[in-house]
């Protein structure tokens, strides 16, 4: 498929799309006329890689790990280093840090939002 077909099922600007290949995210084969052609599996890839980078992963972390992803929910590292190990563990606890954050502002908004109604 071409790069606006893939951004139209991943909901992906294709800008984004060729960062993620000049990143060393994604791998789409060239036709003779040099477009891209994207495999269907990589519409599930997109998606792994904005999820994890909407975690707030960096590129970097995510060239890395995204060998070792299957399906969105399957990991196979066989061969993790203490440094990924420990980058991973620091990644966790920062993700975990805003996720409480976000909580909390969600929480608040709530709150927030059910006194204005109940003035209304």
């Amino acid at each position: 498929m071409r790069i606006g077909e893939l951004a139209r099922l991943t909901e992906t600007p294709a800008r984004s799309l060729r960062y993620y290949e000049q990143q060393g995210l994604l791998s789409p084969n060239r036709q003779a006329n040099g477009y891209r052609d994207y495999d269907d599996y990589l519409v599930e890839r997109v998606l792994q890689i904005r999820g994890l980078l909407e975690a707030g992963l960096p590129t970097r972390i995510i060239r890395q790990i995204l060998p070792c992803l299957g399906t969105p929910r399957t990991i196979h590292f066989a061969d993790a280093t203490p440094e990924m190990i420990s980058t991973l563990e620091h990644e966790t606890a920062r993700m975990t840090r805003r996720i409480t954050c976000l909580t909390r502002n969600r929480d608040a908004i709530v709150e927030y939002l059910s006194v204005v109604k109940g003035l209304a």
